[in-house]
């Protein structure tokens, strides 16, 4: 699982010229999900997620998570986190995840986060979205779960 996770000072995103989700100061998070991912990964993801500590205080120092600055959340699926561009100039996305699975991951993510942070937004899966970003820094991170999630040494 890969998360693409911006600060940002605003997010929107539209859907047929119409917008379905809009935040304020928070993290705007694309969603990339493969094969192998499951809700235990998606905890994990979720946990890290939600405990980052990238806002500023008072010092100015990046040291407040979201919930600490009682910033949103907009929650865009993204299976192209996943593109190959080993090969050619066309990227390939089959280590991005079945769409069955991504989709019930997906709101499983949502399900979680809104359980968390009070304004959870988001896109709708599988849709042409387009996305409006204010980025705050510029501050970009990418968090994928095997960098996160410790795997077990095969037997």
């Amino acid at each position: 699982m890969r998360f693409l996770i911006q600060r940002v000072t605003s997010a929107k995103v539209d859907v047929e010229g119409k917008t379905v989700g809009s935040i304020g100061p928070g993290f705007l998070v694309f969603i990339g999900v493969c094969a192998t991912d499951s809700r235990e990964i998606a905890v994990a993801m979720v946990r890290k997620l939600l405990g980052l500590r990238i806002f500023r205080d008072e010092n100015g120092k990046t040291n407040l998570s979201l919930s600490d600055t009682n910033g949103s959340l907009l929650l865009i699926s993204q299976f192209t986190l996943y593109a190959d561009c080993h090969h050619g100039n066309r990227p390939s996305f089959i280590n991005a995840g079945d769409p069955g699975l991504a989709e019930r991951l997906y709101q499983y993510i949502i399900d979680l986060c809104s359980a968390e942070i009070p304004n959870v937004q988001t896109g709708i899966f599988g849709a042409d979205m387009a996305v409006s970003i204010e980025n705050q820094g510029p501050f970009t991170i990418m968090l994928d779960s095997d960098e996160i999630i410790r795997k077990k040494p095969q037997a």
